[in-house]
């Protein structure tokens, strides 16, 4: 074998480490969390804490890549979504009238429109709590086949999250 022919491979082997690759794209898909449990892993070098349920002891659902979450809280005849922060901690209020809740019913698609019912601070013309009295949306919610999604418009910008119900309802209490 012949050096002269070793010299530019490694050559071009050395360029590509300076040079380095093109980044890949950022997954947002996070593994899965034991229920009740916060958890620390790596995003991109920034470490921080999966909230687990949000300040009136609902499900989370994730709003874009945790920009923000929303609380999703019921009874057995209404639901109510609550906008959070990316911590899933203080209340976002947003310009919205409603938010929509799109479900599969017996495998047909519907949707329930939950109407603004502003916190106090939320500021004129501005909520970050949505209310419906509806006990077929709580029935839906608790299907396994009906793959609820929230729809909801923050700052101009559409999100839509899936809703990961927790169905399992030993541990907490429907008020």
């Amino acid at each position: 074998m012949s050096f002269r022919y070793l010299f530019p491979t490694v050559g071009l082997w050395a360029a590509g480490l300076m040079l380095g690759c093109p980044e890949s794209p950022q997954v947002t898909d996070s593994p899965p969390v034991a229920e009740g449990a916060d958890h620390d892993h790596d995003h991109g070098g920034e470490g921080h804490a999966h909230p687990s349920e949000g300040p009136h002891h609902g499900d989370l659902i994730e709003l874009g890549n945790e920009e923000y979450h929303a609380e999703l809280v019921h009874t057995e005849e209404a639901v109510t979504i609550y906008i959070l922060d990316g911590a899933a901690k203080a209340a976002v209020p947003i310009d919205a009238a409603e938010v929509v809740i799109n479900v599969l019913v017996d495998g047909e698609p519907k949707q329930y429109q939950l109407t603004a019912a502003p916190q106090e601070g939320d500021g004129e013309g501005k909520a970050s709590r949505f209310e419906l009295k509806d006990s077929a949306l709580v029935q839906a919610l608790e299907s396994e086949s009906s793959a609820p999604k929230l729809n909801v418009t923050i700052n101009g910008t559409p999100f839509t999250g899936r809703i990961e119900h927790d169905h399992d309802h030993d541990g907490h209490d429907h008020e």
